[in-house]
């Protein structure tokens, strides 16, 4: 397969060995093993494409959710109707619907949906964490089990990430902040005037409203590492 220009639309997650791209055309393709291994192709029309371990899942442009489990060429499951995002991390399966619901299964892939919270417009998972932000710009977080209470982090947010136990969330004002430990841990601001925050592992990396990439590794107030200009878009893995 060969892949020209960029993604459509989105690529993330932890796939052990595997890679996972969107073409232009709405194209899911997946390889595993090697960096010159063959691609299988897995769907068409996507619009966004998540990898955790074993597993793949996709979302369709018609809202359709799908997660298949063991090898590339294995039959998918469907998930879920009238879906705007999809989320893995191990064993759980995230989705928030288009009417603001954030659902998570735990377990096999036709597990029962559990209703997190309703009004959410951004869902993340990480581990045994989920984080939301509600459509009223409250970020809230959870641990442990799937009906845990919900721990509000801050206000005003317009995106989170969730990366081991570190919590970043970015501010409608372009403000990033980074927290590590408990739920409750305090706030470090890392940077303003960022318009995209990522974690993983122990780098944090911002895209800033000018286009500047920077990324730090290490402690959350380590220094920043300039990567490059003229950047529209910051992934991590």
């Amino acid at each position: 397969m060969a892949a020209t220009g960029s993604a459509v639309a989105t690529v993330s997650g932890d796939g052990d060995n595997r890679i996972g791209v969107l073409t232009n055309g709405g194209d899911a393709y997946v390889k595993e093993g090697g960096l010159r291994a063959g691609w299988i192709h897995e769907l068409g029309d996507v619009r966004q494409v998540a990898l955790s371990g074993n597993r793949i899942g996709v979302l369709t442009n018609g809202g359709d959710a799908y997660v298949k489990e063991g090898g590339l060429s294995a039959g998918w499951v469907h998930e879920l109707a009238g879906v705007k995002q999809i989320a893995l991390s191990g064993d759980r399966i995230g989705v928030l619907t288009h009417s603001g619901d954030a659902l998570v299964k735990e377990g096999g892939l036709s597990a029962g949906w559990v209703l997190e919270e309703n009004g959410v417009k951004e869902l993340e998972l990480s581990g045994n964490r989920i984080g939301i932000v509600k459509q009223s710009g409250e970020a809230l977080v959870k641990e442990g089990g799937l009906s845990a209470g919900w721990v509000s982090e801050l206000n005003n947010v317009v995106g989170i990430d969730l990366a081991g136990n570190r919590i970043g969330v970015l501010t409608g004002s372009g403000d990033a902040y980074v927290k590590e430990g408990g739920l409750s841990a305090g706030w470090v601001h890392e940077l303003g005037g960022v318009k995209q925050l990522e974690l993983s592992g122990n780098r944090i990396g911002v895209l800033t409203g000018g286009g500047d990439a920077y990324v730090k590794e290490g402690g959350l107030s380590a220094g920043w590492v300039h990567e490059l200009g003229g950047v529209k878009e910051l992934a991590l893995s």
